[in-house]
């Protein structure tokens, strides 16, 4: 059932300041968030800069690999439902090898032979934090034979932070093409040929 946008987007004319605008620019031109969630962010500026800073430091950049957190990122969307969040791709995650076709078998990655040692660590990581799972030494181990610390603290931080904006996103009832319209940077295949609303 497709649900109403709860919560209108900021009237772009407001937005006067110029970092807040390249941040909206960049977001059109390289995807994972897409503009439409700032602009619901927008409306309250502390939060806006809380996300953004945030998700730069942690997701764009950080001390483990983006192309990982990307799945990570995606894994939680196919486990929440949140099609807004699961029909948006990182350019940059892209840029560093990810393929569609992995996207495919995220939530049986620990059955897939397309996954690495250390992208099943970090995707069991996500699936314990998604669904509340016990902590288990088979999950410990299996994260410090893969990751240093720094990483796997970044890494569960990441994922709670986008776990959460996921859900709310959903609850929100968010669509892409509604805002900055005609921008098509990091929405998946599918979504960027349909138009996905």
């Amino acid at each position: 059932m497709d649900q109403p946008q709860r919560i209108p987007y900021i009237d772009p004319a407001s937005i006067t300041d110029p970092a807040m605008m390249a941040e909206f620019q960049r977001a059109a031109r390289e995807g994972a968030p897409r503009p439409e969630s700032h602009a619901m962010r927008a409306h309250v500026p502390a939060v806006f800069w809380s996300f953004t800073n945030a998700w730069n430091d942690t997701f764009v950049n950080g001390v483990c690999d983006h192309a990982i957190k990307e799945l990570c990122r995606l894994y939680v969307s196919q486990a929440v439902n949140c099609n807004y969040c699961g029909n948006q791709r990182s350019v940059k995650a892209q840029e560093q090898g990810l393929l569609e076709a992995d996207v495919k078998d995220l939530l049986d990655f620990d059955k897939s032979a397309r996954f690495t040692l250390r992208q099943k660590a970090a995707l069991q990581l996500a699936e314990a934090i998604t669904w509340g799972l016990e902590p288990t030494d088979e999950l410990w181990n299996r994260l410090y034979e893969n990751f240093e610390t720094g990483q796997i603290v970044e890494l569960g931080f990441f994922i709670g932070l986008t776990m959460g904006q996921q859900r709310w996103n959903r609850l929100i009832g968010m669509k892409h093409s509604q805002f900055m319209a005609g921008t098509s940077g990091g929405l998946a295949p599918a979504a960027a040929s349909l138009n996905v609303a």
